[in-house]
């Protein structure tokens, strides 16, 4: 069982930048494709930006590429989103997912383990 934290959330005023942070519990860490997901209220789990095993493969949702920026540190057992120039829109609970295998993918169902997410606010 693979436990996931995230950390990082706030609020922040539009064009502000944010770092999340999620650290994972499991040792095997680099055998985990990794995603981060994000929720706004009333509307469905939607796939922000994901990293395979080895941080060779980067994969991000058309509304946030250029913008964010996914990472990991498989020494740290932690993976990272920074998000620069936030905007309203992108309010909403933001939560990171571990998949074992070496491939993301964009689907929140093909995930095996959930954190317990964190809350992202810009104000416009």
């Amino acid at each position: 069982q693979v436990q996931l934290v995230e950390s990082g959330g706030g609020l922040v005023q539009a064009g502000d930048s944010l770092r999340l942070s999620c650290r994972a519990s499991e040792r095997t860490f680099s055998n985990y494709a990794m995603g981060w997901f994000r929720q706004a209220p009333g509307k469905e789990r939607e796939f922000v930006a994901a990293i395979s095993w080895n941080g060779g493969r980067l994969g991000y949702a058309d509304s946030v590429k250029g913008r964010f920026t996914i990472s990991r540190d498989n020494a740290k057992n932690t993976v990272y989103l920074q998000m620069n120039s936030l905007k309203p829109e992108d309010t909403a609970v933001y939560y990171c997912a571990a998949r074992l295998g070496d491939n993301y993918y964009y689907t929140a169902a093909r995930y095996d383990y959930w954190g317990q997410g964190t809350q992202v606010t810009v104000s416009s």
